[in-house]
């Protein structure tokens, strides 16, 4: 396995006396995204910034470290008063790359996040979510070895989320990041960690309890998709899943966990981006989840069609 990036014993103090990290042991590898959860304080943002080269730990090591990073800190410059693209062009040049080189590549991205922003304001005057894609873009572009993002969804608008999703799923090299909204959880071979008190989750410690990479065995998947147009005419090519929403623009479905990697490849080829995958373990009566029902396209079979209730006063005309 190629390794990009392994942490070996890692503490934190900051300067204030607050112990922020104790001994993490943590590889991140081109083959699966790497995703932190936890609480506030937890040593999540603290964590990223030693991967990413922007602390020094107290002590631990960091083997294998990447020639170039993509970071996307908790707090982007937003009150700077240069202009995104100056801005762009510095960044570039701290990883000593030539801005030259890396102009359209930024270009591109800023379009396809939905850039709305001017080039020459001051990037204090930019919206909440323009100056997330410029942070975004300033991480990306430069086509880095390793990318380390704090919550990247934060502040996107519903378009730029799922622009995100599928640059992130596309991309090869390794890539660490946090993430409350669950969409990170749903990228393909997605490694979930939990710290808590600056720990790494173990099976031996009872207040750190690893989250589960996939359900218990039986369950199934619920995937929020938006696909351009009717998604109808997608799902004829996609295999069969249980079809809970399908309106223009959005597609809601469920399938078995073994298939939800295949089925969301089939879906990404289609066209469509992810919004959301989440397990679904149970109904909420409590049984298990109920089993495919449906056809390709999400209409009921004959079968499955309610009863016509008969027509009186005061009944509905169906």
């Amino acid at each position: 396995m190629e390794v990009v990036v392994r942490l070996v014993g890692i503490h934190h103090t900051h300067a204030s006396g607050i112990v922020a990290l104790r001994g993490i042991d943590l590889v991140v590898d081109p083959a699966a995204p790497t995703v932190l959860r936890g609480p506030d304080g937890a040593g999540k943002t603290t964590l990223l910034r030693v991967a990413a080269g922007a602390v020094v730990p107290t002590a631990g090591e960091i083997e294998d470290p990447p020639a170039v990073v993509g970071y996307l800190p908790d707090r982007f410059p937003a009150r700077t008063k240069l202009p995104p693209r100056r801005w762009l062009d510095h960044m570039t040049r701290v990883r000593g790359l030539d801005p030259d080189d890396t102009g359209e590549r930024a270009d591109e991205l800023l379009e396809e996040l939905g850039y709305g922003g001017a080039d020459d304001e001051p990037m204090s005057e930019l919206s909440r979510s323009d100056v997330q894609k410029i942070g975004l873009v300033q991480a990306l572009v430069c086509d880095p070895d390793l990318v380390v993002l704090d919550e990247p969804w934060s502040g996107l608008d519903d378009d730029a989320a799922d622009v995100l999703t599928r640059l992130l799923a596309e991309r090869s090299g390794g890539l660490l990041l946090t993430d409350r909204t669950g969409t990170a959880a749903g990228l393909a071979g997605a490694r979930l960690y939990r710290l808590r008190a600056g720990r790494l989750a173990a099976a031996s410690d009872p207040d750190s309890v690893p989250l589960r990479t996939a359900p218990p065995p039986g369950s199934v998947m619920r995937l929020d998709l938006a696909c351009a147009g009717d998604p109808r005419p997608v799902l004829e090519s996609l295999p069969p899943a249980r079809v809970e929403a399908a309106a223009p623009g959005r597609l809601t479905v469920r399938v078995p966990v073994p298939d939800s990697d295949a089925w969301l490849m089939a879906a990404l080829a289609a066209g469509c981006a992810v919004r959301s995958v989440r397990p679904v373990r149970r109904e909420a009566d409590g049984t298990p989840a109920a089993p495919d029902t449906r056809s390709r396209t999400g209409v009921p079979r004959p079968s499955d069609r309610p009863a016509r209730r008969p027509r009186g006063p005061g009944a509905p005309q169906w």
